[in-house]
């Protein structure tokens, strides 16, 4: 770990909410002494003073005169690029929550901003740093199910009990003018889809709005793909599924396997010798992924890793997204 960058680099969060008050624990667990905070909501900034002891700014200029090192931008979507853009004109290395941006506007510019001052960059990912989907790729790698014909992934969980502490039509899950919604919202599936089997070659789909949460964005997608590497894949995510829902399945010529977040469990069929094996994980920590995330990050920042997704990559899989949004709404 880069002891140097913990101790003399400081790192500045953009958003106090939900994933920013992770980000700040996460960065504090793996030993990051210089942290500031911006949020424009002032309960949520005293409360990241009071429990990690962080610095606060009265605003965005302040907060980047201050001249950090790293800027984690973790506002809802539609703020990500101006603010990301902002910090990168300021010199500092980037992290951003996913997804990428609310839109494709602006992207291209931050994208040029930051190569043109050869800056680090990493764009929320944490299922790629869950073992059950890291074992999956190194089988795939190995090619232990032999050609890939197909990968479905699913995703559903009840809105209402993300964040049961506050009230979730105003969060930005359930607004438009933030850039909510459950395709981009959700975006994690795609994202390590794109992870498992390279970029996307032709992708459609068709989102609903059932109207049964009283929120003004969609609250289920359906989405198809087709990979350059020839792999086909469904897709589906939704706020409306009562029992929380995470799994993914990849058919080969090989075998099968099956990944199911909520079960701690990846399970592989091998058609040449008729066994299944299972790799579990009772215990694990939902956090400990994003620890390993931000342990990445940090290496990055340190030159000793490439980034595992940074913005090119990540303009990609929003473009993809967005076309499985504008598709269509039967």
């Amino acid at each position: 770990m880069p002891t140097d960058i913990r101790s003399s680099w400081s790192f500045l969060v953009l958003g106090a909410g939900s994933i920013g008050k992770r980000h700040i624990a996460n960065l504090r667990t793996l030993g990051v002494e210089h942290i500031g905070v911006y949020d424009p909501q002032p309960e949520r900034q005293a409360e990241a003073a009071s429990r990690w002891e962080v610095e606060t700014f009265p605003s965005l200029e302040a907060a980047l005169e201050a001249r950090p090192h790293a800027v984690l931008v973790c506002s809802p979507p539609v703020y990500h690029i101006p603010q990301a853009r902002a910090a990168a004109e300021a010199g500092a290395h980037l992290f951003l929550e996913k997804p990428l941006a609310a839109s494709m506007e602006g992207v291209d510019d931050l994208i040029a901003a930051v190569e043109a001052r050869g800056l680090r960059t990493l764009v929320g990912c944490n299922f790629r740093f869950h073992p059950g989907l890291q074992r999956l790729k190194a089988l795939l790698d190995e090619g232990v199910l032999g050609e890939v014909i197909f990968a479905r992934a699913v995703f559903g969980q009840y809105l209402p009990d993300w964040h049961p502490w506050e009230d979730y039509r105003r969060g930005y899950s359930a607004r438009r003018d933030l850039g909510g919604g459950i395709v981009l919202d959700r975006i994690h599936e795609l994202d390590y889809l794109v992870w498992l089997f390279g970029p996307v070659a032709e992708a459609r789909g068709w989102v609903v709005h059932s109207h049964t949460l009283e929120i003004e964005t969609e609250d289920l997608a359906e989405g198809w793909l087709r990979f350059r590497s020839g792999v086909r894949a469904s897709l589906h995510t939704d706020y409306l599924n009562r029992r929380y829902t995470c799994r993914a399945e990849v058919l080969g010529t090989e075998g099968t396997a099956w990944w199911d977040f909520s079960g701690h469990s990846l399970q592989v069929y091998r058609a040449a010798d008729g066994e299944m094996q299972t790799w579990s994980w009772p215990h694990y920590e939902v956090n400990a992924m994003y620890v390993a995330e931000m342990a990445h990050f940090l290496r990055v920042l340190a030159g000793e890793e490439e980034s595992i997704k940074d913005l090119r990559q990540a303009k990609h899989i929003l473009e993809t997204a967005l076309r499985l949004k504008d598709t269509g709404m039967p």
